[in-house]
């Protein structure tokens, strides 16, 4: 291939954007409809589309590392131990978002059940202040879950139930006993007679799961600990409650699990307070019996100093036994509990270790039993708690043992020293210090029921006291605008709709069509130059071209007869082939017409019927052949001479035929015979200009065997009926060179067959004063044809 043959492929290749866009253009009736119908569908969909809205809220988040815990009103109290809690944002956010809290918002809510009101076009929600009637639910059987009910208002007292069992008239206020449910529907606002509401039967499950997938909480940014919580939803008071209620259930379970270790803890204080009222008075009794036996009173002043000091000792002693007999009482108590309770606090217990063992214990604890409200117990997390919490619970008793030992070593060290100072007052009687041991025992006693005394207290102040994690800020507020469907957006979605449907029509028609459509179709496959075109024909008369006949398409052939002046350079073209792919493209039409205008401009013209398969010359002229005269008994019958087979037309003043003659059973075989050649150098002779009428090439090769008698040959090309495929014959015969001076002559053209600009239609109504400019372009692209 050569260069110049690259570059003209690549130029076939390139898209006219301007042609396309007359294309488009031709078809605006389309875009007009088009975008008429799509605005008109956005219009509808915006008249009965059901708005959206986004309903928001904010809230704060008390957390003490982002400074949440400075607004809580317990802050004064954060002293004590029971006080003590760290929250995390992102935890919380995920608290929040819990199946169960929102199953038990949907619950307090009531919304088993939704109610929906039939309109015109659409059926919608109706909800809260909106309702006209109320259900109240006594039972709900899992197989109305999903299912729907009618509800027809017949007047202000009864209405019509229908369902699966039929239709059944009923009062408000009176109870209804179904398979599926038991309810009672009463009368809330304003009845309107013959209203249809339908009432769904939901499974709040499902609907918690809907819902936290719905429902978006985000912090407002990374160093806050406020949260915004958002839901969109078509009926907004719904939303909003959805939201005022979940913040309200949450901060209820918060509150709730504050209160655990506080009620644990006190009922563990009141237990051990009932139990050292009964010891406490025992000893009372025994002081008081003691004194009363002996007839004491006082002390000597000869043993004050020692007293004072045996004092200080048995004040130590106390305070030792007071704290050995705390942690026997917290061994106990975790002896004697399941591993599931919270541990009390320490109770003064001075320990770092211990403190931080319980704090541990109880965190781990109410975070297991704020897990297994969303997890079953043999999930890997609880698991993995139980394990953390198994190794506390024996770290905590082990270290309840060494601070006890470490206690009891100590008060044995005290004790014996008191024995010193018992022998050091010996001279003291004997029911002096009997005394003293009773009221140290008494003094033990006081101090372990005031300690208890005062933690009970501490305990009760923080469930007086306890409040929520959170404040909200802003309760659930509906935005005015909805959020869907967005007007503008469908708008310009519906234009861009209506453009893209007639271009994506036209692409796709023009994508599936394998019918020749337009010149470029030509230019796409093959580079062989266009004869002419010749425009869609309406009159059943084959001869069109006739003495003073001014017609667009008789304009054509007049156009085509001057372009084939230039066919054949160096020459005269005087035999004219006509061919195609397939019968019915016109080539008898052509071969009729183009005779008629080359006769009419003085040539003495003959048309030869070689479609000796199918003739059909004779036919379209009006003539029939005498019997046994034609070109095919001209061929077998050596005694027939020219003059035998030519007659004339008499249509046209010097237009002659040659008819085909009878059909032989080998016309291939005919067709190779040597008087055809004979045949040709006579006709050359007597006419003008020779007109070939041959069988399409696509079906029989008899145009191949005539080819070499030929000046130039007509390729005809249908619109709408000639299939592209069929080109690469064209370009096949042009690249091979299997016929003389091939071009191509375009036929049956209409307005849709224009490409744009430049082609096309304009042949058929820019004859007569165009003539000119057409006859140079075509003589241009010739002659760079015959140049290569």
């Amino acid at each position: 291939m050569t260069q110049e043959d690259i570059q003209q492929q690549e130029g076939h290749n390139q898209v006219d954007v301007k042609a396309l866009l007359f294309n488009y253009i031709r078809h605006w009736h389309w875009f007009a409809i088009s975008i008429a119908l799509c605005l008109f569908l956005a219009f509808l969909y915006l008249r009965y589309a059901t708005p959206e809205y986004n309903v928001t809220s904010t809230v704060l988040i008390k957390d003490d590392k982002k400074g949440g815990g400075s607004l809580d009103p317990a802050a004064a109290f954060q002293d004590l131990d029971i006080f003590k809690s760290n929250q995390n944002i992102n935890n919380e956010i995920e608290v929040l978002k819990g199946k169960t809290l929102m199953y038990r918002v949907l619950k307090e809510l009531n919304l088993e059940t939704t109610f929906y009101t039939e309109g015109n076009i659409k059926t919608s929600e109706i909800y809260g202040q909106s309702l006209p009637i109320k259900i109240t639910l006594s039972s709900l059987d899992s197989i109305a879950l999903g299912e729907r009910i009618k509800i027809q208002i017949k007047d202000k007292n009864n209405y019509t139930l229908t369902d699966e069992d039929g239709s059944q008239d009923y009062a408000f206020g009176k109870q209804v006993k179904k398979s599926y449910a038991t309810f009672t529907l009463t009368a809330s606002g304003e009845i309107k007679v013959g209203k249809t509401i339908w009432i769904q039967f939901n499974d709040l499950m499902k609907m918690a799961n809907f819902y936290n997938q719905e429902i978006a909480i985000a912090p407002v940014n990374k160093d806050a600990s406020v949260l915004t919580i958002s839901l969109v939803d078509a009926v907004p008071e719904k939303a909003e409650d959805i939201i005022n209620k979940l913040v309200e259930v949450y901060n209820s379970e918060a509150i709730e699990d504050k209160n655990q270790i506080a009620q644990n803890t006190v009922r563990f204080i009141d237990e051990r307070l009932s139990f050292l009222v009964s010891e406490l008075e025992d000893v009372e009794k025994d002081v008081e019996e003691y004194k009363r036996e002996n007839q004491i009173t006082d002390v000597g002043s000869e043993a004050q100093v020692y007293m004072e000091e045996a004092s200080e000792y048995g004040r130590q002693l106390a305070d030792y036994q007071t704290q050995i007999s705390v942690l026997e009482s917290m061994e106990n108590y975790m002896q004697n509990t399941s591993g599931d309770e919270l541990v009390p606090s320490s109770m003064g217990i001075q320990d770092p270790t211990l403190v931080g063992l319980t704090s541990k214990y109880n965190e781990l604890q109410l975070e297991r039993q704020k897990l297994l409200r969303t997890v079953q117990p043999a999930n890997p997390l609880v698991q993995s708690l139980d394990q953390q919490l198994a190794n506390l619970r024996t770290n905590i008793q082990e270290n309840l043992g060494n601070i006890k030992r470490s206690l009891t070593i100590t008060r044995n060290n005290l004790q014996a020293k008191t024995g010193g100072f018992q022998s050091r007052i010996s001279q003291i009687p004997s029911a002096e210090r009997n005394l003293l041991e009773i009221q140290r025992e008494q003094g033990i006693k006081q101090a372990l029921y005031g300690y208890l005394l005062q933690k009970r207290e501490e305990s009760a102040i923080s469930l007086a006291s306890a409040v929520s994690n959170t404040r909200v800020i802003d309760p659930a507020l509906t935005n005015d605008v909805p959020v869907s469907p967005k007007k503008l957006l469908i708008a310009l979605f519906s234009l861009i709709v209506g453009f893209g449907l007639p271009i994506a029509t036209l692409y796709i028609k023009d994508l599936l069509d394998d019918k020749v459509g337009n010149i470029r179709d030509i230019e796409k496959v093959t580079d062989v130059p266009v004869l002419g075109e010749l425009v869609h024909h309406d009159e059943a008369e084959a001869l069109v071209v006739k003495k003073g006949s001014r017609t667009a398409i008789s304009e054509l052939f007049r156009l085509i007869r001057t372009n084939l002046q230039f066919a054949a350079p160096g020459k005269q073209a005087k035999v004219l082939m006509v061919t195609s792919s397939m019968s019915g493209e016109g080539k008898t039409f052509f071969s009729i017409n183009i005779g008629a205008s080359l006769a009419l401009s003085g040539k003495k013209v003959v048309m030869l019927e070689f479609d000796i398969r199918k003739p059909k010359l004779m036919k379209d002229i009006g003539l029939s052949a005498a019997k046994g005269k034609g070109f095919t008994s001209f061929l077998v019958n050596d005694d027939m001479v020219l003059a035998d087979i030519v007659q004339p037309t008499n249509m046209v003043d010097n237009l002659w035929v040659i008819p085909s003659g009878p059909i032989p059973p080998n016309p291939a075989e005919l067709l190779l015979s040597p008087k055809i050649e004979k045949l040709f150098s006579e006709l050359r002779q007597h006419f003008d200009v020779i007109i070939v009428d041959t069988s399409p090439i696509g079906q029989v090769a008899d145009a191949f065997s005539l080819a070499p008698f030929a000046d130039v040959t007509a390729y005809m090309v249908r619109y709408n009926y000639t299939f592209k495929q069929q080109l690469h014959i064209v370009n096949d015969i042009r690249q091979n060179k299997k016929m003389p001076n091939l071009m191509v002559v375009m036929n049956d053209a209409k307005k849709e067959n224009s490409y744009g600009y430049g082609y096309g239609y304009g042949y058929g109504y820019g004859y007569g004063y165009g003539e000119d400019l057409q006859k140079s372009s075509w003589k241009d692209k010739i002659k760079r044809y015959l140049s290569r």
